[in-house]
């Protein structure tokens, strides 16, 4: 039997982003995150100490690296691998719909 990334969304506008683990084991994590206009807080930076590999499925985000200028803007289909402790952020997602990412974590080896 099969699911879909896309069932059970939620609606626009709800408070917070959705966390959904897709495969959870040792050593790796897939999980779907779903944003509804969601940023990270003024000053809060991502430093993970696993990699960690993303593709946006829908909707829209500006993903900023503290390391670069300018934001990376990610439309549907755009992935990215994040090194291991490297500063990120979300700036921005689509406040209008839902922005669907695909993020498989990993540890260092």
């Amino acid at each position: 039997m099969s699911d879909s990334l896309f069932a059970d969304l939620p609606p626009h506008g709800s408070a917070d982003e959705q966390f959904t683990a897709l495969l959870a084991e040792p050593g790796l994590l897939i999980e779907r995150i779903v944003s509804t206009g969601q940023a990270s807080p003024p000053g809060f930076w991502y430093e993970q100490p696993e990699a960690e590999w993303v593709l946006l499925l829908s909707g829209e985000a500006l993903l900023r690296f503290e390391d670069e200028n300018e934001p990376c803007r990610l439309l549907p289909g755009n992935y990215l691998d994040i090194a291991p402790q490297r500063r990120h952020r979300v700036d921005w997602t689509a406040p209008d719909t839902q922005t669907v990412w695909l993020a498989i974590h990993r540890p260092v080896r």
